[in-house]
């Protein structure tokens, strides 16, 4: 039965196909393509999923609704997305499954110790990890009946999410640049990056808080960062 909704009626019984079916993912998450990505995970799985790209829309949506899974990012914009996973970890309106995501797997640590159910490192794109996280943390009578074969899908989300987040960041950096928005970027470009395979900007965002954590100055890497950036919009996408 679908938590999300007291109204909602019965939805179908999760099947071999479509494992997820009748699960609502709320997925907090900055970046267009890496909720892109996951869109057309529960799309293959079968479950329903909401968006909120900030903790304050994601308390606005927990307010009304209650998901059956939340998948959290550890960078958002106004705040630590553990924050949120010790919050609903201890609720009474619980979700049936709490993930933490991540660029950087250091954050593991971090969420687990938060209390999340589970870890998904970015770039979350393979349909056989996504499905398996969840259903791990399912109880049985949710699992679909019978035997599953395990997917091999791997997805590859629309480019022109890719694009959306270099403008996002393009403004961003374009708004201000002091210390706490350039811990941000680096952390919001890096799980982009790594989710892209773009090996060139995901080493330009390394270099941001390796210079920051020395108390050096870290212009001269935010300015290339800013040119990688530009250059990537600069690309057109054939739509």
């Amino acid at each position: 039965m679908d938590t999300t909704d007291p109204l909602a009626p019965n939805y179908p019984a999760p099947t071999a196909m479509r494992p997820l079916l009748g699960l609502t993912v709320l997925v907090i998450e900055d970046s267009r393509f890496a909720c892109e990505a996951l869109r057309l995970l529960c799309l293959r799985s079968g479950a329903r999923i909401r968006r909120a790209d900030t903790l304050r829309a994601a308390r606005r949506h927990l307010q009304v609704y209650r998901p059956s899974v939340a998948i959290i990012d550890v960078g958002l914009p106004d705040g630590n997305g553990a924050d949120l996973i010790r919050e609903l970890a201890t609720s009474n309106q619980r979700p049936d499954v709490i993930l933490g995501t991540s660029g950087d797997d250091n954050s593991e640590a971090l969420v687990m110790e938060a209390g999340a159910d589970g870890y998904l490192g970015k770039p979350v794109v393979s349909l056989a990890t996504f499905q398996d996280q969840i259903l791990a943390n399912l109880p049985r009578d949710r699992h679909p009946a019978g035997p599953r074969s395990v997917p091999e899908e791997i997805i590859q989300p629309d480019p022109i999410a890719f694009r959306d987040d270099m403008a996002h960041v393009a403004d961003v950096m374009e708004e201000d640049n002091d210390t706490r928005t350039l811990d941000y970027i680096a952390q919001f470009l890096g799980g982009v990056a790594r989710s892209a395979d773009d090996n060139e900007l995901a080493l330009a965002t390394e270099l941001l808080p390796a210079k920051r954590a020395r108390g050096d100055s870290a212009a001269s890497e935010a300015a290339t960062v800013a040119g990688l950036v530009q250059r990537r919009l600069a690309n057109k996408i054939a739509i």
